[in-house]
């Protein structure tokens, strides 16, 4: 290790990304911890964060390989299994990462002695809020979301007194009350939408009031998992919920699922049937695209017809606002990084419960449960 500590933001390689790791104004705040930061030439281009931005606010801009010889890799996504191979044995990456799905890069971290932690695996408690990077990224999808459905409709959300009339507001249902949620609620209303939305965790009804929306009510039981994520539903459950649900997606013009359950496949909640319903020119617009679908047919990155509504499968929507996303998901880099960095020594304190349940891999071994028996079951 070098005697000062050294944290490296490389340039984001996943297709189409726009965001980046660390933002300038997010600089002066690891700097003061004692360490450098050194950061890839162009990094921010995408997110407006400029190389002059970054040299100005203290770091380093690298044209080369900046993670090498580094003490600390921020990222957005996951750095590739080959990337991670090549790191210095006892270097810490923190990203979102997805671990029981890429497991190929948790067993690169694994042999390169690497530690790593899982933006997605943050407990959901009180003092990590700060570092709750689903729920930032999550607040910039729902109020995007609630714009594409604004723009693709063919109508106006708000209620319009015109000379030629008297126009209707267009009619929005909300599915899924999370943060993604209760954003898109809160957008379509300031959009002048009427709103419906269901959750089937019971404690989301107030929330769903609070932003201004009607709940819709089904009589079903609640839901409520661990960490504030609904349960995993039966199929009879399931189809109830879809036959109840049906009649208010027909009277809707847009439509925007936003369930998810982190490292699960998203549960289906609109069949092909039910957005069969809508009438012409209707809009769908499924946040969970990438993780399976809430809308059957949806597809990932495009816009398909069923029916006669047209079906929006979102993909890496917190890339399309980057400046917004990367500053939030800036800070929440810095605030983890923060358990770690101290005083610029790398201090890696599992007795933190932060710590310890964001870690997948160390010092040669896979920490996190459900990864390791997903390669012991596979081996």
């Amino acid at each position: 290790m070098a005697d000062v500590t050294t944290v490296a933001v490389p340039t984001e390689t996943r297709p189409g990304e726009r965001r980046v790791a660390l933002v300038p104004e997010s600089v002066g705040r690891l700097t003061a911890l004692g360490v450098d930061v050194r950061v890839q030439a162009g990094a921010g281009v995408a997110a407006n964060a400029l190389d002059q931005a970054y040299r100005d606010a203290g770091a380093s801009v690298v044209d080369g390989d900046v993670m090498a010889g580094a003490d600390v890799v921020l990222s957005v996504n996951s750095l590739e299994a080959d990337a991670v191979r090549a790191l210095d044995r006892g270097t810490i990456v923190v990203s979102f990462l997805a671990p029981v799905q890429s497991l190929d890069k948790v067993k690169a971290a694994q042999e390169a002695g690497v530690t790593w932690l899982s933006m997605e695996l943050v407990p959901r408690i009180s003092r990590a809020q700060s570092m709750d990077a689903l729920s930032s990224q999550a607040l910039v999808a729902g109020y995007r979301c609630a714009l594409v459905a604004a723009e693709r409709l063919p109508k106006f959300f708000p209620m319009l007194m015109t000379a030629a009339g008297t126009v209707k507001p267009a009619k929005v249902v909300v599915l899924g009350a999370g943060v993604a949620g209760l954003q898109a609620i809160a957008t379509a209303k300031r959009l002048g939408a009427v709103v419906q939305a269901y959750d089937v965790r019971a404690a989301a009804a107030d929330e769903i009031r609070s932003m201004g929306a009607k709940f819709i009510d089904l009589d079903l039981d609640s839901l409520e998992g661990a960490g504030g994520y609904a349960r995993e539903m039966t199929e009879e459950r399931s189809q109830r919920q879809r036959d109840l649900l049906t009649p208010y997606i027909a009277a809707a013009d847009a439509v925007i699922t936003t369930a998810a359950v982190p490292g699960r496949r998203a549960p289906l909640l609109l069949t092909r049937q039910m957005v069969e319903t809508m009438g012409p020119g209707s809009v769908v617009i499924d946040l969970a695209a990438e993780s399976g679908g809430n809308v059957e047919g949806s597809v990932a990155g495009e816009e398909v017809m069923v029916g006669q509504a047209s079906v929006w499968g979102a993909l890496n929507v917190p890339s399309q606002m980057p400046v917004a996303a990367s500053r939030l998901y800036a800070a929440n880099l810095v605030a983890i990084s923060q358990l770690f960095l101290k005083e610029s020594v790398v201090t890696m304190d599992f007795e933190d419960e932060i710590l310890d349940g964001a870690c997948v891999t160390h010092d040669g071994e896979v920490r996190f449960a459900p990864a390791r028996e997903a390669m012991e079951g596979g081996s």
